[in-house]
């Protein structure tokens, strides 16, 4: 039962509605912005209506199958380490766009708030938009916006842990996090080295300015 509830989930997860929805609007949006085939990619090509039903149906996949599941007794215990992830490996290696798909962030926001009934995903989202106002006043705001929000999204997953431990701990929800982050590592690897690459390339640069003035 639980290999078929895990291939259902990465089935579901795998479900490229943002790409899918671009399609219909005679957009690619593997063309657009980091040719990520996601929400935020179509809400640029095809404009916000799009993009809002994109981040819907995204977070959705992820959200409903897997509240349905625990909340019918499906899957127990240690049981959702397995299927959780699913929902997100399937988003990312999807075999509707040749196991190449999107960053996962909608259908990982969709899996925490049926795993924490949506307290883990708004504290995230909190974070997330914190670190966003932030980096507006930080001197990171040189560096590409895409880079910045790629290395936001996998420094505000940590908040995560603060959250399994203090408010809800269970040894399951921390190993679906550790899973979740190095998925979140992964698709977003080329945002978060460049950021930090910008960065201090930034510092060494002020550094050697300030030794030249002295």
């Amino acid at each position: 039962m639980i290999i078929l509830l895990t291939v259902t989930a990465f089935l579901s997860g795998s479900l490229m509605f943002s790409y899918w929805l671009g399609r219909v609007a005679s957009k690619d949006i593997r063309r657009e912005g980091d040719g990520n085939p996601g929400a935020f990619n179509l809400w640029q090509a095809a404009g916000y209506r799009l993009g809002m039903l994109g981040i819907v149906l995204d977070f959705a996949k992820g959200y409903i199958p897997l509240l349905l599941m625990l909340q019918s007794g499906f899957i127990q215990g240690y049981e959702p380490v397995y299927v959780a992830p699913a929902f997100i490996l399937g988003h990312v290696f999807s075999p509707f766009m040749k196991f190449k798909g999107g960053k996962a962030i909608a259908v990982t926001f969709g899996v925490w708030s049926a795993l924490t009934r949506f307290e883990g995903a708004l504290a995230y989202a909190l974070v997330l938009a914190l670190m966003k106002l932030c980096f507006r006043w930080l001197p990171s705001r040189r560096t590409d916006p895409r880079d910045a929000d790629g290395f936001q999204v996998v420094a505000g997953f940590l908040i995560l842990p603060i959250y399994i431990g203090l408010i809800h701990f269970s040894m399951p929800l921390l190993y679906i996090w550790v899973i979740n982050f190095g998925i979140l590592l992964y698709t977003n690897r080329k945002a978060w080295i460049s950021f930090l690459k910008s960065n201090s390339y930034h510092r060494t640069t002020r550094n050697q300015g300030h030794k030249g003035d002295q």
